[in-house]
């Protein structure tokens, strides 16, 4: 064994050995808890626009895109856009050395309209499509399908309403557009897992949120399996049970 993989070992077992540690678990936990009460993930930006997500989950998705290399990237829920110029950005590096053309399709119920101007300026612009309706409406369905259609390597994520039962309608409608081996990565999962009451000005919590939808998508897809080696890896994310991987 040569020394790189030697390394690339070494981090696996380092995994593993992560989803044993119960006490480097729990402090993961009760810092995931507390940072929900300042807001902490609303920090952080992406070349300029505000990128409302973990740092731990921002370096997964940049591993699973470098690796799976879509060439379409299907996001429900866009917000300031900060995750759809990462997203792009990551795919404009991969067309330096992989001369792909990839994508990001993105929908969302309302696209603020300082949010679609600085979208639309941005260099990364160019790489982005945006749709205004909701990700369950049957004529947004058709669109993005019809859009999805014919690509070789299509990557999900869902990060709009995160109630159990859209979740799910977003799971039913757009997870079959997934490409084997590729993922559906489900965003906010650890809802299920902040003290009840965690979220009083919105209309999930405890028991209806985007975890259980994926629960209850699991019992009847066995084409899709939780790869726990990702949430291992980063103990701090707000997908637990969310990066859920294509293998039949």
């Amino acid at each position: 064994m040569n020394e790189i993989e030697e390394f690339k070992d070494e981090c696996k077992q380092r995994t593993k050995d992560n989803e044993k540690n119960t006490s480097f678990k729990n402090a993961a936990h009760a810092f995931s808890v507390e940072s929900v009460k300042p807001k902490y993930s609303y920090n952080f930006s992406w070349m300029g626009r505000p990128i409302i997500q973990y740092p731990q989950d921002i370096i997964a998705m940049q591993e699973i895109i470098w690796d799976i290399k879509p060439d379409l990237i299907i996001e429900a829920g866009i917000a300031h856009g900060g995750s759809l110029i990462y997203y792009a950005s990551i795919l404009e590096l991969l067309s330096i050395s992989e001369l792909s053309e990839g994508s990001v399709l993105a929908v969302d119920i309302d696209i603020r309209e300082h949010n679609r101007k600085e979208i639309e300026s941005h260099p990364m612009s160019k790489r982005i499509e945006m749709i205004q309706g909701s990700s369950v409406s049957p004529e947004i369905i058709a669109e993005i399908k019809k859009k999805a259609a014919g690509k070789n390597k299509v990557l999900v994520l869902l990060d709009s309403n995160h109630t159990h039962q859209h979740v799910l309608e977003e799971l039913v409608a757009y997870a079959p557009l997934v490409s084997k081996g590729s993922y559906c990565v489900v965003f906010d999962t650890f809802i299920e897992d902040m003290p009840d009451g965690s979220y009083p000005d919105r209309p999930w919590s405890q028991g209806d949120n985007p975890k259980t939808a994926v629960w209850k998508y699991l019992e009847t897809h066995p084409e899709f399996e939780i790869d726990k080696s990702i949430q291992n890896k980063l103990l701090i994310t707000v997908c637990p049970d969310g990066y859920l991987k294509k293998i039949g």
